[in-house]
């Protein structure tokens, strides 16, 4: 549906009536009733407003002198985001900026009115409003879910309003903006981007576009403070698919979001009119790219979540369904081996190893004989038998390839802007993406994968924070433009991958186009240390990366042969003389949801190690549904006493299965409290130890029990909940 703002007859037959009884707050907790909530377009009842709202989230917009967004406001807390009126997006084509949209003469900017909408003005110079139309909610990644085991298999819904703009200018004839708002259903969430459509007969220069420029409420109030060290508003979190930093989290991986002063807003108590109240998104260093007649320019896409709280629990496990939502390939989790391989005898004993004790997947790790640049007919024709004999067992495969942290040749690897040479990259020296090595190597993965029927990439890079000024590249002009170019032809490949169902453990946070995994924060050298140390670590890093990751987007680490150094008490092999130590890991991870490269030769060495193995991947099997549920971090782990996590969810029969650990050298009892609101638990609740004794609960006031928990000297033990 496409309607002209000038039809308000078809507007008004097409369009459902706001009622101001859907002003009322929210009273469902989406965060535990995941039904209803429905996104959906309105009119207001004068006409001269559209509103977007799901009745978590409204937004409004006015239609007329040009289109504004006059209200953001979260309908479970009916918190109003918005204090002045902006832009809704910012152009900057053939070095020249264009606003998109917009309205002027706002004199005040503390707050918005209704009665000061009407004396507002548009400006000429800027975009104009020229039509709106409202369709589903686009598929940005046409993934189909194949046979991994994953937890999330549909694909989000909602409802997505686009405006179309153009320009008076002469000079502009031809070049249309949209900007493109998507709802989903069932969650306070908005996906925000912009495209340009050039219907001219020549290229033109798209130089920069900030799809998102909004005045929001503050966070503080202040009279001094620098914009920097003051605090950005917690009522919405921001999240784009433009984020690089190898940090492992996405706050300081993003390279697009930009709290700012306004200088409008004159009456905020800062004296220096610095308060971080004016959001930007855009790539930090620009666009850049010449865009051809007849083509069309997408910017990056930014998540819009609205918070309703300062928990951190609460917020991370609104961040955390936000990606089981619109990313739902991060909820595949397939149970795999890291292998350490010399020849290919040793890849089919992995995979017999693995189809004996119930793994899932087997990843040729570094160092091993897989090398996926080699195009050969002799090469692909020994991959492409060692994956068909794994799928005749049910067992994926996969495995590493690298980019980065690699030297290739003066006239391909990224060339330094400070001096002019190669070097000088996030790891040293690294391959340009756009050089005909980087083209080539794009290629060469594509085909490999075409040709053998591979089933998981794990990728090593490219890191795009890599600019380059090479001139000569073939897949960028120069500096300006290599950083987005290499982005975009990074994200290219992982959609063609993750399209045609490979699995992709990728180094960065690319999540939002198309990558399954990225590893959960650890420090390397720790996998040297001694065993004793590493089950602590483990579990501290399992504690602190899964704030904001659900369990599946995350790898650790298992050492079964040395890694990086350390002597005999680092590693577990000879795997029988460590059984305890290997049990106990594989709980702590499995326990947690969390995939861990298991990396070495072999998953057992004797009957009784195979036995061990099979057990506890039979008990993750088992209880798989609620492993991979939200995370309730109840005590980290510190060697003084006990530390545990619990699995909430509210929607499966096993409401909850709690994992807690013993450090101590001596058994321990304790009573502990026990959160069961996320589990959606409110009066009554039987829960069952390992051993299978059933004790009754009645929940208090505040969604806890008191349980009782008994653990054995350096053990663990768990409890599920029903």
């Amino acid at each position: 549906m496409v309607l002209n703002y000038g039809f308000t007859e078809s507007l008004a037959q097409q369009t459902p009536v706001w009622k101001s009884a859907q002003d009322n707050l929210s009273t469902v907790d989406w965060l535990v009733h995941a039904e209803g909530h429905p996104a959906a377009v309105f009119k207001s009842a004068d006409q001269k407003d559209l509103i977007l709202s799901n009745g978590l989230l409204k937004r409004a917009f006015r239609l007329s002198p040009n289109v504004a967004c006059t209200d953001l406001r979260n309908l479970t807390t009916g918190e109003q985001l918005l204090r002045s009126i902006k832009p809704e997006a910012q152009v900057s084509i053939n070095g020249k900026k264009y606003n998109i949209g917009g309205l002027y003469g706002q004199t005040e900017n503390a707050y918005i009115t209704t009665g000061m909408l009407a004396s507002l003005k548009a400006n000429e110079r800027d975009f104009q409003f020229q039509s709106y139309e409202i369709t589903a909610l686009p598929q940005f990644i046409k993934w189909k879910p194949g046979s991994m085991w994953t937890a999330n298999k549909k694909n989000p819904t909602g409802k997505t309003l686009i405006f179309t703009y153009k320009s008076a200018d002469a000079k502009l004839s031809g070049i249309l903006v949209k900007v493109n708002y998507a709802l989903y259903d069932g969650l306070p969430l908005m996906t925000k981007w912009v495209t340009i459509e050039n219907k001219t007969n020549a290229s033109i220069k798209v130089d920069q576009v900030v799809n998102e420029i909004l005045g929001v409420v503050e966070e503080e109030s202040a009279v001094v403070g620098s914009t920097d060290k003051m605090k950005t508003p917690h009522g919405i979190y921001i999240e784009s698919n433009f984020a690089f930093n190898n940090a492992m989290k996405y706050s300081l991986s993003d390279q697009s979001t930009h709290w700012k002063a306004d200088s409008l807003y004159t009456s905020q108590v800062n004296y220096d009119k610095t308060t971080p109240c004016l959001l930007e998104v855009y790539p930090d260093k620009g666009v850049n790219v010449e865009l051809a007649a007849g083509e069309v320019f997408s910017s990056i896409r930014t998540n819009e979540l609205l918070m309703d709280s300062y928990d951190r629990e609460r917020r991370g496990l609104a961040i955390r369904k936000m990606y089981r939502v619109i990313a739902p390939w991060t909820t595949q989790n397939p149970i795999f081996m890291h292998l350490v391989s010399k020849n290919d005898q040793q890849v089919k004993n992995a995979i017999d190893q693995c189809a004996a004790t119930g793994y899932e997947a087997l990843i040729l790790s570094f160092g091993s004989h897989l090398n996926m640049e080699d195009s050969t007919a002799s090469n692909i024709r020994k991959w492409k038998g060692l994956a068909e004999y794994a799928h005749a067992k049910n067992i994926k495969i996969g495995g590493y390839s690298l980019f980065s942290s690699r030297r290739i040749s003066d006239d391909d690897d990224v060339i330094s802007p400070l001096t002019g040479k190669p070097g000088g990259a996030f790891f040293g020296n690294a391959p340009c993406f756009g050089s005909k090595w980087g083209l080539s190597y794009r290629d060469k993965i594509k085909y490999f994968f075409q040709k053998t029927g591979l089933d998981i990439w794990e990728n090593d890079g490219p890191y795009p924070g890599d600019v380059c000024a090479s001139t000569t590249h073939p897949g960028h002009k120069g500096l300006a433009d290599s950083q987005w170019t290499q982005m975009e032809m990074q994200k290219e490949l992982y959609h063609w991958l993750s399209e045609r169902g490979v699995y992709i453990n990728a180094p960065d946070w690319y999540f939002l186009d198309g990558t399954n995994k990225i590893a959960i924060g650890y420090r390397e050298v720790n996998f040297s240390l001694p065993r004793a140390n590493q089950m602590i670590l483990n579990r501290q890093n399992i504690f602190d990366g899964t704030w904001e990751k659900t369990p599946s987007m995350g790898w650790g680490f298992v050492p079964l042969t040395a890694y990086q150094g350390g002597g005999a008490e680092a590693v577990l092999e000879p795997l029988a003389d460590h059984l305890k130590d290997y049990k106990q890991l594989m709980m702590q991870y499995y326990g947690a949801g969390v995939q861990a490269c298991y990396r070495g030769p072999r998953l057992y060495d004797t009957e009784t190690t195979k036995e061990t193995v099979k057990s506890v991947i039979n008990w993750y099997k088992q209880y798989r549904d609620i492993l991979n549920s939200d995370i309730i971090h109840l005590r980290r782990a510190d060697g003084r006493d006990w530390d545990g996590i619990l699995h909430v969810n509210p929607r499966l029969k096993t409401k909850g299965l709690l994992m807690v650990y013993n450090p101590l050298d001596q058994d321990i009892e304790r009573v502990i409290s026990v959160p069961l609101y996320y589990a959606g638990i409110t009066h009554n609740v039987v829960v069952t130890d390992e051993t299978g004794k059933k004790t009754s609960h009645v929940v208090d006031a505040v969604h806890k029990i008191q349980l009782k928990i008994k653990i054995k000297a350096e053990g663990y033990t768990w409890f599920k909940m029903e």
